[in-house]
């Protein structure tokens, strides 16, 4: 029977490791020091991949060079290319929140690619004498360097992945605005009721502004596509060839298919953290306006009786453990909710950000965590929101059509047409007798029955150019 255990060391001494386990000591050390948030690394299979590609780049840079022989350089490939692929990812046992600038998680990387590759060379895991994590697995490199490099890559994915997801929710408003173009309502400002509208143009602006916020998006990917690696400690390119840093920044954007490139000061690189909090900011954006359209839904179908209810939401679930027939607009909610962890993460970024200390900030495993999840969320609320709610958004146009009629801001709308002192006339009666618009205005003898409903179409409410032009 093979032994449970393997007998690794370092400079601290020798421990016991699994012996399946493809991480080793630094690993094990470093899950007994951060018992945290009970989340390993491995919920950011981006980040794992990430590391697949930047350890590849670096040991194809050292083949280049002459820094590693061929025979264990291509072990070390065949070992980034399993991570690129998906798997070993739960050999990424490291808690997400640890101390030491990311230390933990880029030796978790290296353990589990030398083991890897061991076995590939035919050896059981464990013979580093034969191939060595640090050695030939982090030749050339630091954690300083590969481990932000790796965030950006795996950021760069995540925001692909939000940027497709928003088109999707950007196209399901675009639905509902061309749906619901000629279908009047009364617009409101500060809860009051204001001028009509279309309910198409409200739900167009909802639309609008999700693609503003995938152009601000994609400026603030642009940002991360610089890159430090080949900086090693602190941007000095200590114990790296001379040339490595242009070649394996080169080779990352090759292999990886992510347009890096290498930042101009890699000292400066090495400790600035502003593309990190530049997108947070921009993350916050898109949660902030993301909840104030769900604050807008949940408004407009607030009821469905003593509420605004301009628009019904699709039922998804019974909304009280008391109060039968009750459905609550728990899709909004849940968008809401995210958005509010979002905002958070931003805060948490910034703070990381501020708190770097000379040539390295040694809270990044913070910061990527929180816009990993930042990201993440963002990209499912997005896809839930379209598929679970607005899809099936329809309008009360029954209601919608009552409350144009009767609504006193219709008067607004005749002010190019009959002037103000008579519009204010209508107003005032309509507001004292609590009669339509439309039977005032004929009482008072300014404008007939049929000349008030021949208003009542969408071209004229809501294009006054037009209707003075009348």
């Amino acid at each position: 029977m093979p032994h449970a255990f393997r007998t690794e060391h370092d400079f601290l001494g020798d421990k016991q490791i699994p012996a399946d386990a493809y991480w080793g000591v630094h690993t094990a050390r470093a899950v007994e020091n951060f018992p945290i948030s009970g989340t390993a690394i491995s919920a950011m299979p981006e980040l794992i991949r990430a590391f697949g590609y930047v350890k590849k780049a670096a040991v194809t840079a050292n083949l280049r060079l002459g820094t590693i022989d061929e025979k264990r350089a291509f072990a070390i490939m065949h070992a980034c290319d399993r991570l690129i692929a998906g798997g070993f990812h739960d050999q990424f046992v490291v808690d997400v929140i640890q101390g030491g600038a990311g230390t933990s998680t880029n030796m978790n990387a290296n353990e589990v690619i030398a083991n890897i590759a061991l076995e590939k060379l035919g050896f059981e895991k464990g013979r580093y004498d034969v191939l060595h994590p640090n050695d030939q697995v982090n030749a050339s490199q630091s954690t300083n360097d590969v481990y932000p490099t790796a965030v950006r890559l795996a950021l760069w994915e995540g925001i692909d992945q939000l940027l497709g997801a928003m088109a999707v929710l950007r196209a399901g408003f675009e639905a509902k605005s061309e749906e619901f173009k000629s279908v009047l309502k009364i617009g409101r400002t500060q809860l009051q009721d204001a001028v009509p509208m279309t309910l198409g143009q409200e739900f167009s602006t909802y639309a609008v502004m999700m693609e503003e916020d995938e152009d601000r998006l994609r400026e603030a990917r642009a940002l991360i596509q610089e890159i430090n690696l080949g900086a090693t400690a602190i941007g000095t390119g200590i114990n790296a060839p001379a040339g490595y840093a242009d070649l394996a920044c080169s080779l990352l954007a090759e292999i990886s298919g992510i347009p890096v490139v290498k930042a101009k000061n890699l000292v400066e690189a090495t400790q600035d953290t502003g593309a990190f909090v530049q997108l947070s900011g921009v993350l916050k954006r898109v949660a902030t306006k993301r909840s104030k359209t769900c604050n807008d839904l949940r408004l407009l179908s607030s009821g469905p009786q003593a509420g605004f209810g301009d628009i019904k939401l699709p039922a998804r679930q019974a909304g009280s453990s008391i109060m039968p027939g009750k459905v609550n607009p728990v899709i909004p909610e849940v968008m809401n909710q995210v958005a509010f962890e979002v905002i958070g993460n931003d805060m948490t970024v910034t703070m990381a950000s501020e708190a770097g200390q000379l040539q390295l900030n040694a809270f990044e495993p913070i910061m990527a965590w929180s816009l990993h999840k930042s990201i993440k969320h963002l990209s499912t609320a997005c896809l839930t929101l379209q598929a679970n709610c607005v899809a099936g958004i329809e309008a009360n146009h029954e209601l919608l059509a009552r409350r144009v009629r009767e609504s006193v801001t219709l008067v607004t709308a005749l002010n190019p047409i009959i002037g103000y002192e008579k519009a204010a006339l209508i107003a005032k009666t309509a507001m004292a007798t609590g009669a339509p618009i439309d039977e005032v205005a004929q009482s008072l003898g300014i404008l007939t029955r049929e000349q008030v409903e021949a208003l009542l179409v969408p071209e004229l409410l809501t294009e006054p150019l037009r209707l003075q032009g009348n």
